[in-house]
């Protein structure tokens, strides 16, 4: 897949690095040509000099080819113009921009525009926003049993019950992101499209959780899984 980001500070330069790494193709937009230097000789991902809310900048960095793109330049304004450009005129799905200001998350999001606070931790945020499946791993209790981890689900995944993605993963839904918004579900809840889940996962677990609702689900344990809820329903 093709990423296009914008502004290559240190966290667009980690983010860039971590795409290429993974096997993805990556533009990199800084309107200083000097910025450059922090993905070092050997990036083999493209460079593009410009404004990242220039159309004429980001065509060069192939946006209309692009699954994702990353406003993650130093400022709040220029992120989120380049990220509503990139959204509302080329299409681009997966759009993720970096906030300063926390005030201004919320109406952001309500956008349809995935926000990430600055932090250290900030371009791991960015990845798990950007990758389809990619988990983003954000508590583990105390005695280290139990981790928190937030992650999109593959689309074969929508329409399904809540419950059901606990008995089939072994996991808990401690709430979801919708729309922007954080939902406690309740007890009939089902994935919407676009829903970010926030689950409690065994640690011993959590690479068997990951990759199961990363993919396509699997055929068979759906049926199984809606013969045990009927079965359980008529006793």
């Amino acid at each position: 897949m093709h990423f296009v980001i914008m502004g290559c500070g240190r966290v667009g330069a980690m983010l860039a690095a971590s795409l290429v790494d993974r096997g993805h193709t990556v533009a990199v937009i800084d309107q200083d040509p000097a910025a450059f230097a922090r993905l070092g000789r050997d990036f083999a991902g493209e460079r593009v000099a410009g404004l990242g809310f220039d159309r004429t900048t980001l065509e060069r960095a192939r946006i209309r080819e692009a699954a994702g793109f990353a406003a993650v330049s130093s400022g709040d304004n220029s992120n989120i113009i380049a990220a509503r450009v990139v959204r509302e005129e080329f299409g681009v799905r997966r759009v993720v921009a970096r906030i300063y200001d926390p005030h201004r998350a919320e109406v952001y999001e309500r956008l349809g525009i995935a926000t990430v606070p600055t932090v250290r931790w900030a371009a791991a945020q960015v990845m798990g926003r950007l990758l389809p499946g990619t988990p983003e791993r954000q508590y583990r209790d105390v005695s280290g049993a139990l981790t928190m981890i937030a992650l999109q689900p593959h689309p074969s995944w929508i329409g399904t019950p809540l419950s059901h993605v606990e008995r089939e993963t072994g996991s808990r839904v401690a709430h979801l992101t919708r729309f922007g918004e954080g939902v406690l579900p309740g007890v009939d809840a089902h994935v919407q499209d676009g829903d970010r889940l926030h689950l409690l996962v065994p640690t011993g677990q959590l690479e068997r959780v990951e990759t199961q609702l990363a993919h396509q689900r699997d055929e068979d344990e759906v049926r199984e899984s809606y013969d045990r809820a009927l079965r359980g329903e008529r006793e």
